[in-house]
C-alpha cells in the first residue's frame, strides 16, 4: 500500500478517535430523554452511527483494498480457541463490579438496563475495535513492516494508545483508579490485538469486547460512578495475566 493510502488511514483513525472521545458532532444536537435513561447514551449511540457511516464511505471511496477482517473467516476457530478465555475474563469483571458496588441503591427501569447496559456496549465494541484494531493496529504494523516484530510492536503500541485513551473518562478519579484503568485496558488491548492477528477476524475481538463490557451491568443498579478498591484488586491481576499471556502468544511467532 502506498504512502498516500497510509496517510488516509491515519487521518481516518484520528478523526474517529476524536469523535469517539468527544461525542462530536452529536453532543451539539442530540438530547433524547426516555424513562430514566441518561440522555448522553443516546447522544453517543447516534454518534456511533455517524462514525460508522463516515468510516464506511471513507474506506469504500479512498481505501477499498484495506482489509478489516469483517468476514466469517477464522471466526469459528477463533471462538473455540479464545472464546472461553473471553467468558472467564468477563465473569471475573462482573464479580469485581458486583462486589465493589454492593449494596445496590438503584431500581432502574428495564429500558435503562437494556440501553445503558447492553445496546450502548454494542456500539462501543464495534467502533473501538474498528479504529483501534482494524485501522490503528494495521497501520502501525505496515509502518514497521520491515521489522520481524512488526505484529508484536503494532499490537502493543495500539494497546498502549487504547489504554491511554481511557484516561479521559477517569480524570476526576483518584490516581489509583487512573493507573488501574490504564493497566487493565492495555492488558485488554493486547488480548484483543492478539486475537485479531491470530485469527484475522475483527468480529471476534468485537464480540469478546462486547461481552467484557456488558459485564459492567451492575452499574445500572448503583449510583456509584467510580471503582471501589476491591474491584481494582480483583480486576487488575486478571488483566495483567491476560496481557502477559497474549504477549507470549504473539512472541511465539515474532
Amino acid at each position: 500500500m502506498n504512502r498516500r493510502k497510509l496517510i488516509y488511514i491515519a487521518v481516518l483513525t484520528l478523526v474517529i478517535a476524536f469523535m469517539d472521545i468527544t461525542g462530536i458532532p452529536s453532543v451539539f444536537f442530540v438530547n433524547i430523554q426516555i424513562a430514566d435513561i441518561e440522555p448522553i447514551y443516546f447522544t453517543l449511540m447516534i454518534n456511533f452511527l455517524i462514525i460508522g457511516a463516515i468510516a464506511f464511505l471513507f474506506l469504500r471511496m479512498l481505501c477499498p483494498e484495506w482489509e478489516l477482517g469483517l468476514s466469517g473467516k477464522g471466526l469459528i476457530d477463533g471462538l473455540k480457541k479464545y472464546g472461553i478465555i473471553g467468558v472467564v475474563v468477563a465473569i471475573a469483571g462482573f464479580i469485581a463490579f458486583y462486589v465493589g458496588l454492593s449494596p445496590f441503591d438503584r431500581q432502574p427501569s428495564i429500558e435503562k438496563v437494556f440501553i445503558e447496559g447492553i445496546v450502548y456496549y454494542v456500539g462501543v465494541a464495534i467502533i473501538e475495535e474498528l479504529y483501534v484494531r482494524g485501522l490503528l493496529l494495521n497501520l502501525i504494523e505496515k509502518m514497521f513492516v520491515k521489522s520481524k516484530n512488526s505484529t508484536l510492536i503494532a499490537v502493543v503500541l495500539s494497546a498502549v494508545i487504547f489504554g491511554a485513551g481511557h484516561i479521559f473518562g477517569v480524570l476526576n478519579q483518584p490516581l489509583l483508579v487512573i493507573v488501574s484503568k490504564v493497566i487493565w485496558t492495555v492488558g485488554m488491548g493486547i488480548f484483543f490485538g492478539m486475537v485479531y492477528k491470530k485469527t484475522g477476524n475483527l468480529w471476534l475481538p468485537i464480540m469478546i469486547h462486547f461481552l467484557i463490557n456488558v459485564c459492567a451491568l451492575p452499574y445500572c443498579f448503583s449510583s456509584i460512578n467510580g471503582y471501589a478498591d476491591l474491584t481494582l484488586y480483583i480486576i487488575i491481576p486478571v488483566y495483567i495475566i491476560l496481557g502477559i499471556y497474549s504477549f507470549m502468544e504473539l512472541k511465539k511467532e515474532a
